[in-house]
């Protein structure tokens, strides 16, 4: 090399080439895909084990208490939220509703449906902090149709 500097000898990893290579690159992928998040995820299962509705998109649920969350910054709002408990694991989770004037439709001890409310990768959305779910379903009613007033509220 020129400029008077030292030759290096930098040491690079070499992939198996020739005859039956190709099973030591297929094993050699396979151990490198565990560094890879995702996948590991995936694998093991990790994302239904974590989540309090194990893997299913909607979820009945009975309403504990209904709540307000204050909303993030910039925004000052009250967020109407109902603290409900889920009907197949008995875990509690805190569920939006959506709407004007759902708080008064929604009360204690009534059985509600609840889904996932978009946000991306399974977190929140929006300016609601920790809140993951919104409630669809109010006693088997539709909660839209129930806010338009075009069906009334089933007593359970």
């Amino acid at each position: 090399m020129s400029c008077g500097s030292p030759e290096r000898t930098i040491k690079m990893a070499k992939k198996s080439t020739g005859l039956k290579a190709g099973a030591k690159l297929a094993k050699r992928r396979q151990q490198f895909r565990w560094s890879d998040s995702k996948y590991l995820k995936k694998t093991l299962g990790l994302k239904k084990k974590s989540d309090p509705l194990g893997g299913a998109s909607q979820a009945k649920a009975i309403v504990l208490e209904k709540v307000q969350l204050e909303a993030k910054q910039p925004n000052s709002a009250m967020r109407k939220c109902a603290r409900v408990q889920l009907v197949k694991n008995g875990k509690q989770v805190t569920a939006f509703l959506p709407g004007d004037g759902a708080t008064k439709l929604v009360d204690e001890h009534d059985e509600v449906v609840i889904e996932c409310i978009g946000g991306k990768m399974g977190r929140a959305k929006g300016d609601i902090p920790g809140v993951r779910w919104q409630v669809i379903k109010v006693n088997d009613q539709s909660l839209l149709a129930l806010r338009h007033g075009k069906v009334e509220k089933a007593r359970k």
